[in-house]
């Protein structure tokens, strides 16, 4: 039996200032699988990561809609179904949980459970997601409630004013 003994890939990962506090993007094998808050240890610049950046700040400063890089999240099939729902609801636009798990034949919960896992929040619209009466909900980004807030404000969306 031979043994393979191939070098994982290596992670890239960039961060940057943002409006809601420091964002570290993560790339692996040509595909951005998370987005964290924080400042990441190590710094790379790949195409990617620098064009994951520019998107972000144009996405930020009002002026890009629609993000147009590639992703792969790690996840349940269940949930990778939920994470491309909430890629198809558009820019300015909510949906409620019970809206997406009717249309996955799921629970609401579940799918909150999933949005709570969604490891490329922003760029795979988790906070875009609200409650059935328009609550906000939840939201597992750093700041909680007020991240998602302003996420959507951003996006031209007021809840509960």
């Amino acid at each position: 039996m031979v043994v393979s003994r191939l070098k994982p890939s290596p992670v890239a990962q960039l961060s940057m200032h943002s409006p809601i506090g420091a964002l570290s993007i993560s790339e692996h094998n040509g595909a951005l699988v998370s987005l964290d808050w924080g400042w990441g240890r190590d710094q790379t610049q790949t195409p990617l990561t620098k064009e994951a950046v520019r998107q972000l700040n144009a996405y930020f400063d009002g002026s890009l809609k629609n993000f147009t890089l590639p992703m792969k999240p790690g996840g349940s099939d269940f949930q990778r179904s939920v994470w491309q729902d909430l890629l198809k609801i558009p820019y300015g636009s909510t949906l409620s949980y019970g809206e997406i798990a009717l249309s996955l034949k799921s629970g609401a919960r579940p799918v909150g459970t999933a949005c709570g896992r969604n490891p490329l929040p922003i760029l795979i619209p988790c906070h875009r997601v609200v409650g059935a009466n328009g609550a906000l909900g939840g939201y597992s980004g750093e700041g909680g409630l007020a991240t998602k807030t302003a996420l959507l404000l951003i996006e031209g969306i007021e809840i509960g004013r």
